[in-house]
């Protein structure tokens, strides 16, 4: 598919789009948005925040010079043009594929991929140290890319406050999607913006401030005042904005559609020597009209027909059956209320928003607020349930910890896409709340296989007044048991000296191992921690245990569980298959089920041996 693009299939470094020229710029773009397309609609990933930031990645590679200048998207969802620009167009076709390219910035891919991303909010953090060790080595410039969303994390303004205070050239882009952060009335304000985004106006300031500054004596006091002059107008006409206050210099905002306007005011930002941060409004989606219309529904996708856009036609899954259970008992309960970090979609929370605006609370991608702002409500008399993934929770470790747990407030955690999530890879696989939540006393972790036990735990927790976690994973169950789940286990006995003993999803293959093993029960822990009592009692009675964990191996149940076996002098076989000490990357998840012998046919040739 590259050799049929014009200008794209020549492009195999950023340094070979300063040579286009406009009509080619225009070209290329057109180019990177359709190779977007074609790879999203067959691997699936981020589309729509990609479409919208080709003309911005673009620009920024025509100004700056990666790698020496550090460029870091938030996320990294923005990324898929900047990989297609430096030297990844040939394997651009493997994005989100088991031994692919990321669908995110990984700098064991490329140079130019200069951080690790995944989670937002943390760019300017990572953007800024970057800068810091660049002055005191090599030189050169840092760029944060971060989108309006991603400006709802507290992280970012801790970064904008640290960073804002010194000097240099540090440069921060808000890459606007959604919402204006200041709004500028009236016609005065619009010349202004305009006369000061120009290049030329910049270059008139700094030849009279440099002027002044030579004269001898009364050179700098009239600079001084004249330039203070100057601020104040500034200030009465424009208004301070949150970024001037943190000691940014502001220019924008500015189309981040149009590269000329942007490719001057990067290059204005490159010369001062202080933080600035440019302001580029940009379209989610743009040029492909389905992710235009609707940016939400193409934020995240998987496969599909280009021609035809997404599938509308969905079938439940466990997010899908949190969300109905919550609204079917907010129904009744009015002290029943639903949290989310910005992912009401994701989390199915959807209807629960538009039935119960009033209990609902979108509280942006703010992870340590929303867990501290539930354990308010819960002490307030509510019923929180936070819903989050749970590669997300893990922002809100210390939260749980001091604002819940230590007073054993009563919140309650959904935490979806628990265990392994397949295509978006390491920064996403759902595999350490187990082993940290575990870590934390007064916690309560519960981890369903089906959608009528995932109904009855967040029914029953929500009279319980305890520090309750629900964890589940993405996409649909498969049903395979029909018999009662109750208690802290269910036992599926054949009367044998051997036990398979699992949790969560991976319970529906144990079921189907034990048709296949002799002499074999199997034990669903249904409260995986605490570990009662009686458990271990049961356990101690087997000449053979096989734990089979979909999660991290150390600080995991298997661990708990192995200890507590020691104490009681346990004589038998102990046997643990977990993930041991390595981030899972992307694929299928039932293949990466199969590479860590979580899947059926690993038990069997496990425990039948």
């Amino acid at each position: 598919m590259i050799l049929e693009y014009k200008i794209l299939r020549d492009v195999n470094s950023p340094d070979d789009i300063k040579k286009l020229n406009s009509d080619e710029i225009n070209i290329l773009c057109d180019e990177l948005r359709n190779e977007i397309i074609e790879v999203v609609s067959k691997n699936g990933g981020h589309l729509a925040s990609n479409l919208g930031t080709v003309e911005l990645t673009v620009a920024l590679h025509r100004v700056f010079s990666s790698p020496k200048d550090a460029i870091i998207f938030d996320v990294g969802h923005q990324s898929y043009a900047h990989k297609l620009l430096t030297g990844r167009k040939e394997s651009f076709a493997t994005l989100r594929q088991e031994n692919g390219i990321s669908g995110f910035m990984r700098p064991a891919e490329s140079e130019h991929d200069p951080f690790v991303t995944g989670h937002s909010s943390n760019s300017i953090s990572a953007a800024y140290g970057i800068y810091k060790a660049k002055s005191i080595l090599d030189g050169g410039s840092a760029i944060a890319v971060i989108g309006d969303g991603a400006m709802t994390g507290g992280m970012a303004y801790e970064a904008l406050n640290n960073a804002g205070a010194k000097k240099g050239n540090f440069i921060v882009v808000l890459n606007d999607n959604k919402m204006s952060i200041s709004r500028n009335v009236g016609a005065m304000p619009r010349a202004f913006t305009k006369m000061r985004n120009r290049k030329g106006y910049h270059k008139m300031k700094f030849a009279i401030s440099t002027f002044l500054l030579k004269i001898p004596l009364i050179g700098k006091p009239v600079h001084n005042f004249i330039f203070s002059i100057k601020e104040l107008f500034k200030r009465i006409v424009y208004k301070n904005n949150i970024f001037t206050c943190l000691g940014f210099n502001y220019l924008g905002p500015v189309s981040g559609h149009d590269i000329e306007a942007m490719e001057q005011l990067f290059t204005i930002a490159k010369s001062y020597n202080r933080p600035t941060l440019v302001h580029v409004v940009t379209t989610k989606g743009k040029g492909y009209a389905y992710a235009e219309n609707s940016p939400k529904d193409y934020h995240g996708v998987s496969s599909f027909d280009i021609d035809k856009g997404k599938d509308s036609v969905s079938v439940k899954t466990y997010s899908d059956i949190a969300g109905e259970t919550l609204c079917d008992l907010a129904a009744s309960n009015k002290k029943i209320c639903a949290i989310t970090a910005a992912m009401t979609e994701g989390t199915g929370l959807k209807t629960f928003a538009t039935k119960y605006k009033s209990r609902f609370f979108d509280v942006g991608i703010a992870e340590q607020h929303a867990v501290t702002f539930a354990a308010g409500l819960a002490s307030g008399g509510m019923v929180p349930y936070f819903a989050v993934y749970s590669t997300f929770l893990q922002r809100g470790y210390d939260q749980i910890l001091h604002d819940a747990a230590i007073a054993n407030v009563p919140i309650k955690l959904l935490v979806d896409r628990a265990g392994i999530v397949g295509d978006d890879g390491e920064s996403h696989q759902g595999l350490f709340d187990v082993a940290y939540l575990s870590t934390i006393p007064n916690v309560n972790i519960y981890s369903p296989c089906y959608y009528n036990e995932l109904k009855k735990l967040i029914t029953d927790t929500s009279t319980k007044k305890e520090l309750s976690v629900i964890r589940y994973p993405r996409g649909c169950e498969n049903k395979n048991f029909d018999g009662e789940i109750n208690g802290d286990c269910t036992v599926l006995s054949h009367n044998g000296d051997k036990a398979i003993i699992t949790y969560g999803r991976i319970f529906s293959n144990a079921v189907e191992a034990q048709k296949s093993l002799e002499n074999t029960d199997v034990i669903k822990l249904n409260r995986i921690y605490p570990i009662g009592e009686e458990v271990i009692n049961l356990l101690s009675r087997y000449k053979e245990i096989y734990f089979f964990e979909e999660g991290i191996l150390s600080g995991g149940i298997a661990e708990h569980i192995a200890c507590r076996l020691l104490k009681k002098d346990f004589k038998g076989k102990y046997s643990v298959n977990a993930i041991k000490d390595e981030f899972v990357g992307a694929s299928t998840i039932q293949s990466a089920l199969k590479k860590y012998k979580l899947d059926t046919e690993s038990m069997i040739e496990i425990v039948g041996k």
